[in-house]
């Protein structure tokens, strides 16, 4: 995890307990109480001690405590054994480890593929006006 960032890991420690927006320009461990906004530049890690209610963005996300709120991550995001989100999770990639407890939505994140005009040529008959409507 710390390796794609440069080895820079914010970490919030057992006995801390935050409100509020949450900000790191590499990666982020929990290990305490987060409630509020979550912003990472690489990856969130919530310990197994770890009680978080907040909307995460990040580039992947790893749930081994108790999360309560709206995960989007760009890569993926993995529920270990013991972990369990309450919640919805938007991802390329969704792992979920036996024993892990996901209640909500997951939405898999696919870039669309860049949508082709059709070089067909309009219906006898058709004005422009009619074949744009139909695009």
């Amino acid at each position: 995890m710390a390796d794609q960032q440069g080895g820079e890991v914010t970490i919030v420690g057992q006995g801390a307990k935050l409100e509020g927006t949450v900000v790191s320009a590499g990666s982020l461990r929990i290990d305490g109480q987060v409630r509020g906004q979550i912003n990472a530049e690489g990856d969130v890690l919530l310990s197994p001690q770890s009680q978080v209610e907040a909307d995460i963005r990040a580039q992947n996300v790893v749930v081994a405590g108790r999360f309560k709120g709206a995960i989007l991550v760009k890569g993926r995001a993995e529920l270990a054994r013991g972990g369990r989100v309450d919640g919805d999770i938007t991802s390329k990639t969704l792992v979920v480890e036996e024993g892990g407890i996901f209640q909500g939505q997951s939405i898999m994140d696919q870039q669309p593929a860049p949508q082709q005009k059709a070089a067909a040529a309009p219906p006898k008959g058709a004005t422009p006006e009619a074949e744009e409507a139909k695009v």
